[in-house]
């Protein structure tokens, strides 16, 4: 079993790494501009993404001609821009540069790493059983949750907070990425 979480470890690294492969020549093509995203916009964003992966998901073709692998990889970007913006706040002009944007990008992403092994060795790679199409669904679960956090100031009683679904969004979009690309 500790050889198949040295796998799952090595495949999600190398899932993030493209991320941040297309996360870094965004920022050449575009700066940090979601630096200007409120939270809302963001998680916006995210829905938009998933939604239309479980729309390519029930219609079985794109008219657009994307398809699901690149949406995956937008969300778990994303994902991490959201972590971001919950650290630094939205701004109304950029004030931060490719390289601290990219430091910024390693540091939640090896956070949210961290938190797919613990996950990963106490649910004993559950998520290699399961559907892409339920990654989908958990993720606009999360997106659900998220909204009803806002819309609440931040404020939960019990439940996790929206790092915590940002995290897990990060999680499932990466499995989802892994499945679609062995």
């Amino acid at each position: 079993m500790e050889q198949s979480l040295q796998h799952t470890e090595q495949q999600f690294r190398e899932a993030l790494a493209s991320c941040r492969d297309i996360f870094a020549k965004k920022l050449q093509d575009y700066g940090a501009s979601w630096r200007i995203l409120r939270a809302s916009s963001l998680t916006d964003q995210l829905f938009i993404k998933a939604k239309r992966i479980r729309s390519l998901e029930i219609k079985k073709e794109s008219w657009v001609g994307e398809g699901i692998l690149p949406e995956f990889m937008a969300l778990t970007n994303y994902g991490i821009v959201g972590l971001i913006q919950l650290e630094k706040g939205f701004v109304d002009e950029v004030d931060i540069n490719a390289e601290e944007a990219l430091k910024l990008y390693d540091k939640y992403a090896d956070d949210t790493l961290q938190l797919m092994i613990r996950k990963n060795h106490d649910y004993d790679e559950a998520w290699r059983g399961m559907r892409v199409s339920s990654y989908t669904d958990l993720i606009l679960t999360k997106l659900q949750r998220i909204k009803e956090i806002e819309d609440s100031d931040g404020e939960t009683l019990i439940s996790e907070g929206i790092d915590s679904n940002y995290m897990d969004i990060i999680n499932y979009s990466v499995f989802g990425i892994i499945k679609l690309t062995e």
